[in-house]
Parts: structure tokens; sequence; C-alpha cells
């Protein structure tokens, strides 16, 4: 299956940059897992990830920006759950 991430982000805050690294970081990581990855411009604060339509992190809920192990590990578990991250997953706490 071909996933697909949305990585929806405020522009007034400035946060492009922020998910730009995460797009590349999230490219590189499951470069043939993901048939698309699409930077979305929002306001009001917004930093949203969606893997398949699912929205696996949002700024606002969880109070702050995530770490890009536990967003690779949030990604993966709705493109690839099967999949094993390597030293990512063997260090969970």
């Amino acid at each position: 299956m071909a996933g697909k991430v949305t990585i929806v982000y405020c522009t007034q805050c400035r946060w492009l940059l922020r998910a730009g690294w995460m797009a590349q970081e999230l490219l590189s990581t499951f470069d043939e897992e993901l048939e698309a990855l699409t930077l979305k411009p929002g306001t009001g604060g917004i930093f949203e990830v969606y893997a398949n339509e699912e929205r696996v992190w949002s700024r606002k809920e969880e109070g702050r920006f995530p770490e890009i192990t536990e967003l690779k590990q949030r990604v993966r578990d709705q493109i690839a759950p099967e999949r094993d991250l390597g030293h990512i997953d063997r260090n969970k706490s």
C-alpha cells in the first residue's frame, strides 16, 4: 500500500522550515512506502500531520511539536505497520 502524508503548518508562525525538514526526514525514511507528501499552508498556529488521511499529530492536542522519532513511528503505524524502524524502535522509553 502506498502511503500519503500531509503536513499542515501555520504560515503566520513561520513554520515552513520545520514542516519542510520533517517532510525531508519522512521522505528519506519512507522512500519506498510513500506515494506523496504534501505541505499544506494554514493559519492560527496549526501544525498537524496526517498519514493516509488519519491525523497522527496535532500540536494543539499534544501541546508541543513532535520529536522526529515519534513522528516517524506514528506515520509508520499508518502506512507500513510491519516496517521495523531499526534503532528508533529499540530506543522506545
